[in-house]
């Protein structure tokens, strides 16, 4: 399994889980929607009902700074948004 790496907990996704009843995750860059689905289902006993997946790339980014030009870069990565059937929650605070 450990095709999730971390909840997305943002703003955004704060909001369309209180109205859609949505919930974000980083995961794999090679986990597909059926693996995402089961992992999702035995970790937090609820049911997903729908699997969204898209691709973020990573970018390069400049900064300059005294010293001169700073480059780096943001990580590439893989979010899924998953649907739980009406009634199901998912608390990622309550182990805190």
């Amino acid at each position: 399994m450990a095709n999730i790496i971390k909840p997305l907990v943002t703003e955004k996704m704060t909001k369309i889980t209180e109205k859609q009843n949505k919930f974000g995750f980083i995961v794999r860059p090679d986990a597909n929607k059926i693996e995402i689905k089961k992992e999702v289902e035995a970790l937090y006993n609820v049911t997903v009902t729908d699997v969204n997946t898209s691709k973020y790339a990573g970018k390069a980014k400049n900064r300059y700074t005294k010293s001169g030009l700073v480059k780096g870069r943001t990580n590439a990565f893989k979010k899924a948004i998953v649907t739980l059937k009406e009634g199901d929650v998912i608390d990622f605070y309550s182990n805190i």
